[in-house]
């Protein structure tokens, strides 16, 4: 296929290779540069909601899909304050039909070896393992785009460059290098467990939330419910980039000892016998999201708080608006490329600081202490559990 066509993709996360198929279906070549000589699982669960899901479905992936995940029957909102479930928001079959597409829970890893198995399989993607990007300059005929294996370096000519290399992207840094992570103040602690050393009260599959002074914890199964994925949230100053970091077990189970939090969120705790942990970074509202014919996707361009479970589903959501507005382009038309991604930064930026405003509101009423956290549950119990489902619609009925 001619270098007319062809878009370099920086980066082979989630956001990365769903743009890959993105693009490849609307008729580009993609090549897709990764630093890491293999993907490997980065963070364990993760849940897809319909606004996401429907678009892997869409890109042919359901049969890859659906076998690794798990449709959960509801969404349980545990308090601490209140010692168990204050509301349960139904979720289910039924709620994957109303949505036109499922609401998954999942392990990351399950999901980034399905893209990358339906990449390997498209003849007009290249995936480059071991290979990173390195620098471009745009010209008359597009961009030169500098890639570097070990100590060797290539050229590569494309049309458009699109930097899917998440929190601490080097294709950001290019464009912006003024634009730096911010640390949140907060830690994200992982840890999965086998579902048969679990009562069976506790392996049901739900999405649990549990609220508590100045923390939160979520749980839910993944690969196909045989495993638990468990993550807790808690204030820290230790802030290493990093998404695997190992964690002192006893060091979050002090966090949770106290008897503000029930026996059963303990309990969770102290299943896990191996933490991972990763501070919680953020970017700042970049403005733009391109320059030319060069853009950011996922986390390069809007790293997030995890409370909303849209990190994956914004990045998702990126690609598919990429392929669309890059199709878009008349032709071959080399002009058109950076109007074309203007368009897709214009398109995606509203409702992706939308979403972030909402993932730290959400971290805020999670965490609430005394009165306030009386007051929350109260007013969750009274809104009922429709109306707190019929709260998200705006995310999860989104459609390209």
């Amino acid at each position: 296929m001619a270098a007319a066509r062809t878009i370099i993709v920086a980066g082979a996360g989630i956001g990365g290779l769903t743009a890959a198929l993105s693009l490849a279906a609307k008729g580009f070549r993609v090549i897709v540069l990764e630093k890491a000589e293999r993907l490997e699982e980065a963070g364990a669960g993760l849940q897809l909601s319909p606004n996401a899901s429907r678009i892997l479905v869409d890109l042919g992936l359901r049969s890859r899909l659906a076998p690794r995940a798990v449709t959960p029957e509801a969404i349980n909102i545990m308090s601490a304050r209140a010692g168990g479930e204050i509301a349960r928001l139904p979720l289910g079959e039924a709620a994957s039909l109303r949505a036109g597409a499922p609401y998954w829970v999942m392990h990351r890893a399950d999901l980034q070896a399905a893209l990358q198995a339906q990449v390997n399989d498209h003849p007009d993607i290249d995936l480059r393992l071991g290979c990173q990007f390195e620098d471009v300059t745009s010209h008359a005929r597009g961009l030169t785009v500098v890639q570097r294996r070990g100590n060797a370096r290539q050229q590569e000519l494309a049309v458009a460059l699109v930097g899917a290399d998440g929190i601490w992207s080097a294709v950001r840094n290019h464009l912006f290098p003024e634009v730096q992570p911010q640390f949140s103040g907060l830690i994200a602690w992982r840890g999965t467990l086998d579902a048969t050393t679990l009562p069976r009260e506790y392996t049901a599959p739900r999405v649990q939330l549990w609220m508590g002074p100045d923390a939160h914890l979520v749980a839910y199964p993944i690969s196909a419910a045989r495993q638990i994925n468990v993550v807790a949230i808690v204030p820290g100053t230790w802030n290493r980039p990093g998404w695997s970091v190992p964690g002192d077990a006893n060091e979050l189970k002090s966090a949770f000892a106290s008897q503000d939090w029930p026996a059963m969120a303990r309990m969770l705790i102290g299943a896990v016998d191996g933490w991972r942990r990763w501070a919680l970074f953020t970017l700042p509202d970049l403005g733009e999201w391109t320059d030319g014919a060069v853009a950011l996707l996922g986390d390069a361009a809007h790293a997030m708080l995890p409370f909303a479970a849209q990190g994956a589903g914004m990045a998702i959501e990126d690609a598919a608006v990429l392929a669309k507005c890059l199709s878009e382009s008349p032709g071959d038309n080399i002009a058109g490329i950076p109007a074309a991604l203007k368009r897709y930064g214009r398109q995606r930026r509203g409702r992706v600081l939308r979403v972030q405003r909402a993932a730290r509101q959400q971290g805020r009423i999670y965490h609430l202490t005394g009165p306030l956290a009386l007051a929350r549950d109260l007013a969750i119990k009274a809104m009922g559990p429709q109306r707190m489902l019929a709260r998200q619609d705006w995310i999860y009925d989104w459609r390209v």
